[in-house]
């Protein structure tokens, strides 16, 4: 479809469908945090109830990844990507419209399926369609970009929304991109024909989704000393399930994650690269939400418009900069660049004093991160889902998602926890979460080079 040099009509609108909904999925993982004293005093909720509404979501966006991944690959990746689709969307109303707790953590739930069955479908549809090595490369710079701005997005309007419209809006901004994407259906490339044989794992995908679901519970469970305990169980029996899973694997005729895909590198190196990129970014924007609200007494709408321009950049140069470097550098050397910067950024933010001036002391580290972000994204991406065949790129992806979902999960509730017990010192504690946040990033860098390095074929480079 993109063999020539320039992308034509048809193939800007794929790109923009699938884009978009890629946006709108990851908005949804940080959109509510500025809501949740909303939503708590209208449904009644607690902070452990309040917890879940965002922890349902995250839970089965990490959990379901993988079923999502080798769905993509035995139905179909535009059909299991319409599928996502109306599960989402249908999600989104019921969060929108809910008058109860019960209701809005279950639908928040639901939302965390559709995802988890969508970002597998959108890989394997770009690597379908766009298969010309460049436009490739800019098709995947623009797909990691609305992936990587979409959490600061997310901070950055849902203390508007909530207080112009009320929290239901922040679900309900997802019902015209659900519709509309499911009207424009036909531009995204056909399903190819199916084998008789191919038939989706049960076994396999009740133990590797269950097992997925307890570790996701337990490491944020970590964090709370009063649920240590269980959570120090539950991890347990998540890790046995998932010891299970890979029993299941090596004998299922039909396994959900055929475990030969580990066997190349730029695989099994991205899922571990991308557990790091995961670790390492994912608690710095709480992290510098606390120092914000915290040391610089900034508002909740204050501090999500902050890192507003880590959205900005990382938009831009995702557009300009990154398909010329993916061209000239190759991926493995962009990703090293992007987890540099990624370093640099938390150095900065480790070194933020007691009382800070924005422009000075703030801003500089959100551009690195800005800069840094999509650089990774797109660099530990593409090698996994461009290195096996077209049957096994839904799969593919969902390793190395599911891979940062967890790393996210685990520096999430790691270095939280570490700024607050590090020290006495509130600050200090910050710093010294930071400094980890940078040492993880560094940690990538090196492990890129070690697992991912490859000879750098040189493309043309495609025009948007």
């Amino acid at each position: 479809m993109s063999g020539g040099r320039s992308f034509g009509a048809r193939d800007r609108l794929i790109l923009v469908l699938i884009t978009v909904v890629e946006l709108v999925v990851f908005l949804d993982t940080t959109v509510l945090n500025v809501a949740l004293p909303s939503i708590g005093a209208d449904l009644g909720l607690g902070e452990a109830g309040l917890g879940w509404v965002t922890n349902a979501y995250l839970l089965a966006f990490g959990g379901f990844m993988l079923l999502g991944g080798r769905a993509a690959d035995v139905l179909g990746p535009r059909r299991v990507f319409a599928g996502g689709l109306v599960v989402f969307t249908v999600a989104s109303a019921l969060a929108g419209f809910a008058e109860t707790a019960t209701v809005l953590i279950g639908a928040r739930a639901l939302q965390g399926v559709g995802a988890a069955v969508l970002i597998p479908a959108q890989l394997a549809l770009l690597t379908a369609a766009f298969t010309e090595p460049g436009a490739r490369n800019r098709a995947f710079g623009v797909w990691s970009a609305m992936g990587a701005a979409g959490a600061a997005l997310g901070t950055a309007v849902g203390g508007p929304l909530t207080d112009l419209f009320g929290w239901p809006s922040i679900f309900l901004i997802n019902l015209p991109v659900g519709v509309l994407a499911l009207a424009f259906l036909r531009l995204l490339p056909a399903d190819s024909a199916r084998g008789g044989s191919a038939r989706l794992d049960v076994p396999g995908a009740i133990a590797g989704t269950a097992g997925l679901l307890l570790v996701g519970y337990a490491i944020g469970a970590l964090g709370d000393a009063t649920t240590r305990g269980a959570a120090t169980a539950l991890l347990g029996l998540g890790l046995v399930l998932l010891g299970c899973f890979v029993f299941v694997e090596k004998r299922s005729p039909h396994p959900l994650m055929p475990l030969r895909l580990f066997a190349i590198r730029q695989v099994s190196g991205s899922a571990v690269v991308n557990a790091l990129v995961g670790a390492a970014h994912v608690p710095a924007f709480a992290l510098l939400a606390l120092y914000l609200q915290n040391t610089q007494h900034y508002t909740a709408t204050e501090s999500g418009l902050a890192v507003l321009p880590v959205a900005v950049v990382n938009i831009v140069i995702s557009r300009s900069l990154i398909p010329f470097a993916l061209d000239r550098l190759g991926a493995w050397r962009v990703l090293t660049v992007g987890l540099g910067l990624q370093a640099l950024a938390m150095g900065w933010f480790a070194r933020l004093p007691e009382h800070s001036t924005y422009l000075v002391d703030v801003l500089p580290g959100a551009v690195l991160l800005g800069i840094g972000l999509p650089a990774a994204f797109v660099g530990v991406t593409a090698p996994a889902v461009t290195a096996v065949a077209q049957a096994d790129a839904g799969i593919a992806a969902g390793i190395v998602n599911t891979a940062q979902r967890v790393g996210s999960g685990l520096g999430v509730t790691a270095l939280l926890l570490l700024a607050e017990l590090a020290t006495s010192s509130y600050r200090s504690g910050l710093t010294i979460a930071f400094g980890v946040a940078g040492a993880l990033a560094a940690l990538g860098a090196v492990l890129t080079v070690v697992l991912l390095r490859t000879s750098v074929v040189r493309t043309e480079k495609a025009v948007l």
